[in-house]
């Protein structure tokens, strides 16, 4: 049986010893596993009852994930996980700063999650505000941190922004 399939059969919260089985790669496919069963809306039928009762018990997240705070973009249900499943981090566009890498850390040195994921998506806010060269209170240094990613594609493009010239520079962003 595959670890996909071992995933799927778990009713409740995946054990620490199903998390310590699987490699890098595994957790990687268990995530385009997830979101190929919730780009064709056929979600795995895991037992929320299950699943509460075995997070009680402790947590074994088999990856953590970086990805952005827009609303359209839920992690959790981008990749058909439940309770336990997964360690998430949200910030605007992606970004890492001390507090986030921190989270990181842990997820994977201490709660023994296999990889770790930055998750971009089509038409970033943040990015288009970094693209835009905007200024504002304290998004004015998150903004900052993703200039990195937009720069040399906006010099290339020019403004205003297009459509494709931003989902390049969130795929820059993630890189």
């Amino acid at each position: 049986m595959s670890k996909i399939d071992s995933y799927l059969q778990v009713k409740g919260s995946i054990s620490a010893d199903f998390q310590q089985s699987l490699t890098a790669n595994d957790a990687v496919d268990l995530l385009k596993s997830g979101n190929e069963r919730f780009m064709t809306k056929k979600p795995a039928k895991r037992e929320r009852e299950a699943l509460l009762e075995g997070a009680a018990q402790g947590q074994a997240p088999y990856a953590a994930v970086l990805g952005c705070i827009d609303s359209r973009a839920p992690i959790e249900e981008v990749f058909d996980a439940s309770i336990g499943d997964l360690f998430v981090a949200r910030v605007a566009g992606n970004t890492v700063n001390e507090d986030i890498l921190g989270s990181l850390e842990y997820a994977c040195k201490y709660a023994g999650s296999k990889a770790i994921l930055v998750l971009g998506h089509t038409q970033c806010g943040a990015v288009k505000g970094t693209y835009s060269e905007l200024k504002d209170g304290n998004l004015t240094v998150l903004l900052q941190r993703i200039e990195p990613a937009v720069s040399g594609i906006r010099d290339e493009v020019g403004q205003p922004p297009t459509d494709e010239a931003i989902d390049r520079c969130v795929a820059s962003n993630v890189d």
